[in-house]
Order: structure tokens, then C-alpha cells, then sequence
């Protein structure tokens, strides 16, 4: 689904991935779940050649398909240091912190997935930090969902893809569930509360556009951060 003329939305099964575009040269952010390569390169075919891929986080049904995608010719892989350990396998992941209703999603969503803390083992050539710039992206940390979360925002295009600290369903925006630690997710939502953007692409739930991008900003502005299933 293309959202603009360089930017295309990879929807799968769990969640989805996105594609933006300089020229013929495209920056994935993220990759779907394990086995998802095949899929990427056919939405890709014709469109433009991925010289990059950002991980948001580490989870499986972001990270899943890093490996297969990183093997394509010209390829680097980014992610924020705390997240690239796990991706790397250096270190472990961790589980979420479940609510109860947490817990009976998880079993929905995740079922035929790695568990969180079994992350597919890929490279990773670029660790980044906060307010790093690659590629017009810069990195905003986000800590919460996983230690090493972040989003990303194009400012001179005005996209911000929030990876999984937000998520959008039936038009309400709220704090992504399955966090290893709910406060600093909290804290970091309501950093996303960017001016200047024109398009929100979330990891689960259909991007805003124009003027609908307002429901970030007022939810990440409120206090009390929208939870239900906190």
C-alpha cells in the first residue's frame, strides 16, 4: 500500500514494515516476521532496491526476516545498541511485563512466533543512539517496549514511524502492549508527540495522514498515556 509516491506500507500477517524511498535506493523499516523475504522483495520489485534496513525493535515480528534480508547484496542493518545485542545474539531478550489481558492477547497475536526473548539471530552493522541521523532518519529512543526501542522521524518528509511504543485500532491511538517496563513506555509515547508530521506509521494499526496525525499528538500530550489494556 503505497501512503505517498516513497512511501509503501508492507502489511503481514502480524504487523507490518515500511519502505521509503530516495531515489531507487530504499530504507526498510523493519522486516516482518521470520520468512518474510520472498514477500518484501516481490512488494519491492520494480519500486526500488533496499540499501537499508532499521530495526525498530527486536521482536520477532519486526526483526524476524532481518537475517534473510541483510544477505541481499549491499545491504547494512541498523538498530539502537541495546536492541542490536539481542539481534546479534550477545545478549538475551526479555519478556514482557503481561497484564492479565495482555497475556490472552499475546497468545492470540504471537501464536506460530518466536517467543520475545527468542529473537532470529542477525547482523548488525550499525548500532545507533539517540538523536542520531541516518539516511534523514533521525533516531528518537524510546525505551519501554524493549530497552532499545525507537522511533524515527523524517522531518523533511514529515513521517514518523513509532515502531511498537504506539499502536492504532478503529481510529484510537494508545501505548503499544507487551512492554518490558510499562512506566518508561509511558514516558517514551509521550515523546512522540512531534510537530510538523504529516504521516504516523505505527507497527500495528493503520497509518494517519494529514490532519488525522492530530490523534498521536493529542494521545501522546494526555497525562494519563490511553492504556486498555493496562
Amino acid at each position: 500500500m503505497d501512503l505517498t509516491p516513497d512511501l509503501r506500507m508492507l502489511r503481514f500477517p502480524v504487523g507490518q514494515a515500511y519502505a521509503l524511498r530516495d531515489g531507487r535506493d530504499v530504507t526498510l523499516v523493519d522486516t516482518g516476521p521470520p520468512g518474510s523475504a520472498d514477500r518484501i522483495a516481490a512488494a519491492l520489485d520494480g519500486w526500488g532496491r533496499v540499501r537499508r534496513v532499521v530495526l525498530t525493535h527486536y521482536h520477532a515480528d519486526h526483526a524476524g526476516s532481518a537475517r534473510e534480508v541483510s544477505e541481499w547484496p549491499g545491504v547494512q542493518v541498523a538498530a539502537h545498541h541495546a536492541d542490536a545485542q539481542v539481534v546479534r545474539g550477545e545478549a538475551k531478550g526479555e519478556w514482557p511485563a503481561f497484564t492479565p489481558a495482555e497475556r490472552e492477547l499475546h497468545a492470540v497475536v504471537g501464536a506460530g512466533l518466536p517467543d520475545p526473548p527468542d529473537v532470529p539471530q542477525a547482523r548488525v552493522d550499525i548500532d545507533l543512539d539517540d538523536g542520531d541521523v541516518l539516511d534523514g532518519l533521525q533516531v528518537i529512543w524510546t525505551p519501554g517496549h524493549t530497552p532499545g526501542s525507537i522511533a524515527l522521524r523524517h522531518g523533511e518528509r514529515g513521517v514518523l514511524f513509532t515502531g511498537d511504543t504506539a499502536a492504532e485500532r478503529a481510529g484510537a491511538v494508545f501505548l503499544g502492549p507487551f512492554n518490558t517496563d510499562r512506566e518508561r513506555a509511558k514516558a517514551s509515547f509521550r515523546r512522540l508527540a512531534e510537530p510538523g508530521v504529516t504521516t504516523v506509521c505505527f507497527g500495528h494499526g493503520d497509518p494517519l495522514l494529514d490532519e488525522r496525525t492530530g490523534l498521536l499528538a493529542a494521545a501522546a500530550g494526555d497525562v494519563e498515556v490511553p492504556d486498555p489494556l493496562g
